[in-house]
């Protein structure tokens, strides 16, 4: 027997999946959460040897889980946190920590180049806006304020990628530099149109093209394990995507009209547009989907920063849970509505992200009254969880002008019932939950499978199975139209 090895590298935590080369059915998995780092206030880092050791530790454990031999990998899949921007040397030595896409230090760049009049060259060549949670600006910072980083650019010592060109280059004993087009395509610095680093780009944010890796199809040969001392050598890596576009090729989403949510450390809706680039004029942004066969395929998305990360907060900021699970039975001890009309949580620890883009703003939970308790806090979080993610899905729905009815979820916090339910009340629509929640990680394992040539795109709409429906909650439908509206007063007042 047979298999394929995927890596998910995600923000909080790395997650190792073998998937049978010949069925497609998920075998096994294992998870190990990883340091956050917090230097300064709106200051967030990774350290990469941390995560590197993750990765090598997951991938152990998963074969010993599993009891396969690791020379029964025939290929391997890559999926990452995106625009986390990791700096290291061409011996694959880590120079400092990452600098992670939540981060919010970059503000001040990205207002000067506002100044200088460059946004809309920006966002015509790149499809996003100038924002702090691009990649671009980081290296820029980096380049500008780190000693380390300044020395090793003097030295001609200086490489710098996302994390899937990190783990590449490590996986490979350095043999590959290189990127794929969805993970490109988030930095600022890639031409959305040819899939290439765009010199003029380069030139505002004075960043040499020589640090930076190529950019290849998403669907191909990235190269081959070398060195390891946890896997052979010689096993191909076929397979690399941003883990919300291997989310959506996971809900079986490879073509045009295709939707999913992924709830995560944030949330993020992605719409696939096909071959057609669509250009956002309610705050979303127009991104790569996959590129494969030299053919672009694009997409919209709409970014939530912090969603399952507020829950997280609530278990180690508050330590009102023990464990992020937790948060539905305190929630649930709600019986009745009227007490929670009042109480709004709105969740932007780091910042608004689609569709309104304010880096600056802040957290806050607000209409707390003497009688509120614990259980008041948890369902608000959820409630402004729902409500966050609310927001895209009217903006896709006035972008697209499409009757939007349904919408496929995955992520760790969709086995959350009770989210499910609010989500679906809120938004007024059905939300549909697939058997496999790890459709990141099993997305990039079916993209790593189609390119090694086990699988064909067509193929792969048999493999998606549904686990459960949620629909709108009638008697509450009126509370939460109501709800919608003071949502939408308080991020005017407050952010806006």
């Amino acid at each position: 027997m047979k298999y394929i090895l995927s890596i998910d590298q995600g923000t909080t935590s790395t997650t190792s999946i073998l998937v049978n080369a010949k069925t497609f059915e998920f075998v096994e998995k294992s998870t190990l959460e990883f340091q956050q780092i917090y230097p300064l206030p709106g200051y967030v880092e990774h350290d990469l040897n941390d995560i590197w050791k993750s990765v090598e530790k997951s991938v152990k454990d998963v074969l010993k889980k599993s009891a396969i031999s690791a020379n029964d990998i025939i290929t391997i899949g890559i999926t990452n946190q995106r625009e986390t921007i990791c700096p290291f040397r061409k011996n694959g030595t880590p120079i400092r920590n990452a600098i992670v896409w939540q981060d919010r230090r970059t503000i001040s760049i990205c207002e000067d180049i506002k100044k200088n009049g460059n946004e809309n060259i920006f966002v015509n060549k790149t499809g996003l806006p100038v924002d702090p949670y691009f990649s671009g600006t980081k290296i820029k910072w980096l380049l500008e304020n780190s000693p380390e980083i300044q020395n090793a650019y003097r030295e001609n010592d200086l490489l710098v990628g996302t994390v899937d060109t990190f783990l590449l280059y490590k996986l490979t004993n350095g043999n590959s530099f290189a990127t794929e087009a969805s993970n490109a395509s988030r930095t600022l610095l890639m031409n959305i149109d040819s899939c290439n680093w765009d010199d003029m780009l380069l030139s505002i944010m004075d960043i040499d093209k020589k640090i930076l890796p190529e950019i290849k199809d998403s669907f191909t040969d990235f190269g081959k394990t070398n060195g390891l001392s946890f896997l052979p050598d010689g096993i191909p890596i076929t397979g690399i995507l941003g883990d919300q576009q291997a989310a959506l090729f996971g809900q079986a989403g490879y073509g045009k009209g295709a939707m999913k949510c992924t709830y995560g450390t944030g949330s993020f809706i992605l719409l696939n547009t096909g071959t057609k680039k669509v250009t956002s004029d309610s705050g979303l942004l127009t991104t790569v989907g996959y590129k494969y066969s030299n053919k672009i395929h694009y997409a919209l998305e709409g970014s939530c920063y912090i969603t399952g990360a507020a829950v997280q907060w609530l278990r180690d900021g508050l330590q009102i849970i023990d464990n992020s699970s937790d948060i539905e039975k305190l929630a649930n001890e709600i019986d009745d509505l009227a007490k929670m009309q009042h109480i709004y949580f709105l969740p932007f620890f780091t910042g608004i992200g689609s569709p309104h883009w304010q880096p600056d703003a802040k957290a806050a939970i607000v209409g707390l009254t003497r009688d509120s308790k614990k259980a008041h806090i948890a369902r608000a979080c959820l409630d402004g969880i729902a409500l966050s993610i609310n927001d895209l899905i009217d903006a896709m729905k006035k972008d697209t002008r499409l009757e939007i009815t349904s919408l496929k979820v995955d992520g760790g916090a969709v086995v959350n019932n009770l989210l499910m339910s609010i989500q679906s009340t809120v938004s007024e629509l059905t939300i549909i939950r697939p058997e496999i929640i790890e459709t990141t990680s099993y997305g990039v394992a079916l993209g790593a499978g189609i390119g090694i040539g086990l699988i064909d795109f067509d193929q792969i709409d048999n493999l998606w199975r549904k686990d459960k429906s949620f629909n709108p909650n009638d008697k509450e439908l009126n509370f939460y139209r109501t709800k919608k509206n003071g949502w939408k007063s308080y991020i005017q007042k407050m952010f806006l």
